[in-house]
C-alpha cells in the first residue's frame, strides 16, 4: 500500500478528543491494577522481605494466565472494534460468547494449579524454602480469584470497544481500593481480623475480584451495553469463530513469548539470591505503574484504529495510526525521565538489606532506557499493528529479539558466567530496545491497513 495519509487531514480537535476519551480511563484502570501489586509489595514490605519477595514471585502464575487471557480478549477486542464501527450489535454479542468460553476454560485450569501444585509452581521461581512454603499458601488462596478475572475480563473488554470505557474503569477502580483497603486489613490484622500476612494479600484479592464481577454483571445490564448471548453460547458462528482464532492464534503466541519470557526474567532474578530477587520485585512494581499511561494510549490506538478501517476509512485508520506511533516516541521520553525522578523514592519505600537497595537503584536507572523501546512498542504493536489485524509480527519480533537474544544471554550470564545481578537485569531489558527499527520497518508496509469485518 502506497503511502498516501499526507493527503488525509486529521481533525485533531476529534482526534484528541477521542484519544483521551479512550486512553486516560484506560490508563486508569491499568494503573488501579498496578497499584495493587505496589501496595502488596509496599505493605509486605513493611512485614519482611521474604514475604514481599514470595508474594512477587507467586503472582507470577497470575502474570502467565493474564498472557492467554490477554491474548482472547485482545482478538475480540480487535474484532470487536472493526464490528462496532460497522454497527453490527448481534455479531458483538457472538464474539462476546466466544472470548467467554474461552477465557472460562483457562480460568478454571490455572484455579485447578494453583489448589493442586501450589509447591511444583513455586519451585519454578525460587529454591529457598521459606520462599516457596510462603508463595504456596498464597496461591492455595488467591487460586480462587483466577477462578473469577477471566469472566470478568470479558465483560471489560466489551465496554472498551462499545464506548462504555468510563463505567468499566469505575469498576475496576472500585475493585482495586477495595483490594489495597483489605490487603492493610488481612495483612496487618487491623479491624479485629487476624493478621495474615502473604495469605491476607492473597484473601483480600480474592474479594475484590467477587465484588469485581457482581459489578461487570449488574451495570452491564443496561440496555446499551454488550453482553453475551446465551442462547447463542454453544453454537459459535463458523465464520466468525475462523476470523477470531486467525486473529487469536498469532496474539496468543505473541503473548505466551512475551509472558513466559517476561516470567523466565523473574526466574532468573529470582535464583540470583534474596536481595536481587527482592530488587527485581521492588523494580518490577514501579515499572508496571510508569507503564499504565502507554497501556492506555496503546488499546485506546488500537480502537480508533480498528473503528476506521471497521467503518471502511482506511485512508483516515492509516493517518490515525501513524500520528499514534509518532507520539509514542514522546511518552517513551517522558517514562524515561519519570523513573529516573521517582527511583530516589521507590529506594526508601520497602524494607530491603543495603545491598538490595544498591541493586535496586541500578535497576531502576537501566529500566529507564528500557521504557523506551517498551512504550514505542506497546503502542505501535499492541494497539496500531493489531488494531489492523496485523498480529504474527509480534510472535516474530519476541522470538527473535527476547528469546534467541535476551533470555540466553541473562540464562547464560547467571548460571554460567556469574555476571552480577545488574548485568543479567540489563540483558533482560535488551528485547524492547533492540526491536525498535525492526518495529518501524514492518509499521510502514502499512499490512495493517484492512478491514476484517464481513
Amino acid at each position: 500500500m502506497k503511502e498516501t495519509n499526507q493527503k488525509i487531514m486529521i481533525d485533531k480537535k476529534v482526534f484528541y478528543k477521542n484519544l483521551a476519551r479512550l486512553a486516560l480511563p484506560i490508563a486508569l484502570q491499568s494503573l488501579m491494577l498496578a497499584s495493587v501489586a505496589a501496595g502488596d509489595a509496599l505493605m509486605l514490605g513493611k512485614v519482611a522481605q521474604n514475604e514481599m519477595t514470595a508474594v512477587s514471585l507467586a503472582t507470577q502464575i497470575q502474570f502467565v494466565q493474564n498472557m492467554f487471557l490477554g491474548a482472547i480478549t485482545a482478538a475480540g477486542a480487535i474484532l470487536g472494534a472493526q464490528y462496532w464501527g460497522k454497527g453490527d450489535r448481534h455479531t458483538l454479542e457472538d464474539i462476546f460468547n466466544i472470548i467467554l468460553r474461552f477465557c472460562g476454560a483457562v480460568s478454571i485450569l490455572f484455579f485447578l494449579a494453583c489448589e493442586l501444585i501450589p509447591e511444583q509452581l513455586m519451585h519454578i521461581f525460587a529454591n529457598e524454602a521459606s520462599l516457596i512454603a510462603i508463595g504456596s499458601s498464597y496461591l492455595r488462596i488467591a487460586g480462587w480469584s483466577y477462578l473469577l478475572t477471566g469472566i470478568s475480563q470479558c465483560y471489560l473488554t466489551m465496554m472498551k470497544v462499545s464506548e462504555h470505557v468510563k463505567p468499566g474503569a469505575f469498576i475496576s477502580s472500585c475493585a482495586v481500593l477495595l483490594n489495597i483497603g483489605l490487603n492493610a486489613v488481612f495483612i496487618f490484622g487491623l479491624l479485629g481480623a487476624p493478621r495474615m500476612q502473604a495469605r491476607g494479600a492473597a484473601l483480600a484479592t480474592t474479594i475484590s475480584r467477587i465484588v469485581e464481577l457482581i459489578l461487570c454483571v449488574a451495570v452491564s445490564s443496561g440496555k446499551t451495553y454488550i453482553r453475551p448471548a446465551l442462547d447463542r453460547l454453544i453454537k459459535l458462528p463458523k465464520l466468525l469463530k475462523a476470523d477470531f482464532v486467525k486473529q487469536c492464534l498469532p496474539l496468543l503466541g505473541g503473548s505466551l513469548c512475551w509472558g513466559i519470557g517476561f516470567t523466565s526474567y523473574t526466574a532468573i532474578m529470582g535464583h540470583m539470591g534474596t536481595d536481587a530477587a527482592a530488587a527485581n520485585s521492588v523494580a518490577a512494581v514501579a515499572r508496571d505503574l510508569i507503564c499504565c499511561m502507554c497501556n492506555g494510549i496503546g488499546m485506546a490506538a488500537g480502537i480508533m484504529v480498528g473503528n476506521e478501517l471497521g467503518a471502511g476509512r482506511l485512508d483516515l485508520g492509516k493517518a490515525y495510526g501513524i500520528k499514534l506511533k509518532n507520539m509514542s516516541y514522546i511518552i517513551g521520553f517522558l517514562s524515561t525521565a519519570l523513573v529516573l525522578a521517582m527511583t530516589p523514592l521507590m529506594v526508601k519505600m520497602v524494607i530491603l538489606t543495603d545491598q538490595a537497595r544498591e541493586y535496586l537503584t541500578g535497576m531502576m536507572v537501566i529500566m529507564s532506557i528500557y521504557m523506551i523501546g517498551r512504550c514505542v512498542n506497546t503502542v505501535t504493536i499492541n494497539g496500531v499493528l493489531d488494531g489492523g489485524g496485523d498480529t504474527i509480527f509480534d510472535m516474530y519480533s519476541l522470538i527473535v529479539c527476547m528469546w534467541l537474544i535476551a533470555i540466553p544471554l541473562a540464562f547464560i550470564g547467571a548460571f554460567v558466567l556469574h555476571w552480577s545481578p545488574m548485568v543479567v537485569y540489563a540483558c533482560t531489558c535488551l528485547d524492547e530496545v533492540g526491536k525498535i527499527p525492526w518495529v518501524m520497518v514492518r509499521f510502514r508496509k502499512y499490512k495493517w491497513v484492512q478491514d476484517l469485518t464481513r
